[in-house]
C-alpha cells in the first residue's frame, strides 16, 4: 500500500469534516466519514506491520553486555527506542542475520570472530550484499576455575592433549581415543584431578576461537601433526580442532555465567570463556597463565597473551534509513565515551582498540563503509 504521511491523513480528514459539516445531508456524510476513517486506519495498521520501531542485533554471547549496555546509553537521550539485544552465539547470529532483508531480519550481528565466507555467500544468496564490517575491540579466551582450587599454569600443548578427541601416539605411529582421564597423566606438575572442562558449543565465536588460537597451536608443536598440517591441512584441522565427547569437554550453551556458577560449585572444574566475563568475577575465578602469560587488559592489547581475538559487529546497510536509529546507534557503539579506553565499554571488561583503530572504525561506521568479500 502506498505510504499516507500525516499531512496527508489530516487534509483528508479535513475536507471529510467540513463537507459533513455543511451538508443537509448528514447521514451520508457521517457514513462516508466513517468508512474514510476505517478505510486509513487500515492502511495505517498494513504499514506498521511491514516496519519495525528499533534496531535489533543478534550474535554473540560475549558481545551481548556490550552492546546491551550500549543500547542503553543510546535510549538514555530520547531521540531513538532501546535497540533489542539478543544473545545467540557467533554463528547463531550470522545465520540468522543472512536469511535475508527486511523487518524479520535483524539489522546487526556481533561476532567474536570475523565472518566466514561461507557464511558471507549466504547472505549474498538471500539478497543481504551490503554488509558493513567494524571491529570494536579486543578479548582474550581464558581458561579459569575456583580460587577455592590449587592455581595451575597451563600450556597450549596441555591443553590439547587433555581435550582433543584423538591424540597422536608415537609408539603406535597412528592416532587412538584420547586416554587422559586426569590432569596429572599429562604432566606431574598439574594437579592430580579428572579433566572435567565446560566451554562454549559449536554455534559460538569463543569455540572457534578457542580451537583455533590454543588447540591447534598446541597441537602443532607435535611433529607428526605439523607434518600432517604441511601435507594435509584438512586433516590436521580435524584432528586438531575436534573435541572430546566422553564427557572430559562439556558444551555449556551460549551463557558463560552458566559456567561461572558452575566454577563456584566445583573447584576442581575449569570453564572456556572471554575474558570479559572472567574480569567481572575476578572475587571468585582465577585464569591460569597461558604458556606463562597471564590474562589482563595490557597483554591482550599488546598480543602477548596467546588467545587474544578481535571483536566485531556487522551492519545490513540496506536498512540503514529504514529501521529507526540504525546508523546511529553503530557510530554509538565506536564513539569515543563507549568504545575509547575510558569508556563504558571498558567498565564492561572490553578491550579497547588503539585510538588511531578506533578512530579507523568509527569512520567505517560513520561511513558505511561496504566489505569486501573474506577469503576463507
Amino acid at each position: 500500500m502506498q505510504r499516507l504521511t500525516q499531512e496527508k491523513l489530516d487534509l483528508g480528514l479535513g475536507r471529510v469534516a467540513v463537507n459533513f459539516l455543511g451538508s443537509p445531508k448528514m447521514k451520508s456524510k457521517l457514513l462516508a466519514f466513517g468508512l474514510l476513517t476505517l478505510t486509513l486506519l487500515i492502511v495505517i495498521g498494513c504499514e506498521q506491520s511491514n516496519e519495525r520501531d528499533r534496531v535489533t542485533v543478534v550474535g554473540s554471547s560475549t558481545l551481548f553486555p556490550f552492546s546491551a549496555a550500549a543500547a542503553e546509553q543510546f535510549s538514555a537521550r530520547g531521540r531513538f527506542k532501546t535497540p533489542r539485544v539478543e544473545s545467540t552465539g557467533t554463528g547463531g547470529g550470522f545465520a540468522i542475520f543472512c536469511r535475508g532483508l527486511g523487518p524479520s531480519y535483524p539489522d546487526i550481528s556481533n561476532a567474536s570472530r570475523r565472518i566466514k565466507k561461507s557464511e558471507f555467500e549466504t547472505c549474498a544468496k538471500n539478497g543481504v550484499t551490503d554488509i558493513v564490517e567494524v571491529k570494536l575491540g579486543y578479548d582474550g579466551i581464558v581458561i579459569a576455575n575456583s580460587k577455592a582450587a590449587t592455581p595451575v599454569t597451563l600450556t597450549k600443548l596441555e591443553i590439547y592433549q587433555a581435550l582433543a578427541k584423538d591424540i597422536y601416539s608415537p609408539e603406535r605411529g597412528a592416532f587412538i581415543p584420547n586416554p587422559y582421564t586426569r590432569w596429572s597423566q599429562i604432566n606431574p606438575n598439574l594437579p592430580d584431578i579428572k579433566i572435567d572442562v565446560m566451554g562454549p558449543p559449536p554455534t559460538s565465536g569463543t569455540r572457534d576461537a578457542f580451537v583455533e588460537l590454543v588447540m591447534a597451536k598446541g597441537a602443532i608443536e607435535i611433529p607428526a601433526l605439523k607434518t600432517l598440517k604441511e601435507k594435509d591441512d584438512k586433516a590436521f584441522q580435524k584432528r586438531a580442532l575436534t573435541l572430546r565427547e566422553d564427557g572430559a569437554w562439556k558444551d555449556s550453551g551460549e551463557n558463560d555465567s552458566l559456567i561461572v556458577q558452575a566454577l563456584s560449585r566445583s573447584p576442581e572444574q575449569f570453564g572456556v570463556f572471554g575474558f570479559s566475563s572472567f574480569e567481572e568475577n575476578m572475587d571468585r575465578l582465577q585464569a591460569a597463565p597461558l604458556n606463562g602469560v597471564v590474562p589482563t587488559s595490557e597483554t591482550i592489547i599488546e598480543g602477548k597473551y596467546g588467545a587474544s581475538r578481535s571483536l566485531y559487529f556487522y551492519v545490513k546497510k540496506a536498512n540503514v534509513g529504514v529501521v529507526p536509529g540504525l546508523k546511529e546507534f553503530a557510530i554509538e557503539l565506536l564513539s569515543d565515551h563507549a568504545a575509547g579506553l575510558r569508556g563504558y565499554l571498558r567498565g564492561r571488561g572490553m578491550v579497547p582498540l588503539h585510538p588511531d583503530e578506533r578512530a579507523a572504525n568509527y569512520q567505517v561506521a560513520k561511513s558505511l563503509t561496504v566489505m569486501s568479500a573474506p577469503e576463507k
